[in-house]
């Protein structure tokens, strides 16, 4: 269709003429209404970032004296962070003559790999810089799956429910909406039999 015909028949229609393919041989056009084409893409991308995994790196720093309540209490911390699908870079900091001692830092970073085992891989094994030795955790291929998919749970839970002050939002049900007014009604007439004796009472003529 040559191009005045397609802006005369886009004109027509109140729509826009958008140039799609222009390394196409002719260029390929399409009428459509470009706003709502904004719109909608801008709304899928939002949508794709919302179901997007952001996978974060959390430092763990430990010590070779740690005491053991504090290292059950760090190991908990990461295993609920690798379970959200993230990663943790367990850190053990050497002091003064602590350095000396490299191997109480190797055992730690052994046993944090053993204790979330279940959950997590050594991605990077232990390894020395300066007075730092570290180790890098990631999680199992299980418990990274099982973390996006509740992201993208998250997600459609999330587009599904109106947000507040939306049409529709946090009003009853139709059922509920029922019931509620027969049960006004039934207040109504109570109270309509209620105040009839008392009305009858008040026209009767007194006795002399």
């Amino acid at each position: 269709m040559p191009l005045e015909a397609a802006l005369d028949r886009a004109r027509t229609e109140g729509l826009d003429l958008v140039e799609i393919s222009p390394m196409a041989s002719p260029p390929v056009c399409k009428i459509m209404d470009y706003g709502k084409f904004k719109y909608e893409e801008k709304k899928k991308a939002s949508e794709a970032k919302r179901a997007q995994v952001t996978v974060l790196l959390k430092e763990v720093k430990l010590r070779p004296k740690t005491e053991e309540h504090d290292y059950e209490f760090k190991v908990r911390n990461t295993r609920r962070f690798i379970e959200d699908g993230n990663k943790a870079k367990v850190v053990i900091q050497f002091r003064g003559r602590e350095i000396t001692h490299k191997e109480q830092g190797t055992a730690i970073l052994d046993d944090v790999a053993k204790d979330l085992k279940d959950v997590a891989v050594v991605e990077q094994m232990p390894r020395m810089e300066g007075r730092l030795m570290f180790m890098i955790l990631a999680p199992t291929p299980k418990v990274a799956q099982k973390a996006r998919e509740l992201v993208r749970q998250a997600a459609t839970a999330a587009k599904r429910t109106p947000p507040p002050g939306a049409p529709g939002a946090g009003k009853p049900t139709g059922a509920s909406s029922g019931a509620g007014e027969k049960a006004e009604e039934a207040d109504e007439e109570k109270k309509e039999a209620q105040a009839a004796p008392a009305a009858a009472e008040a026209q009767s003529p007194t006795a002399s």
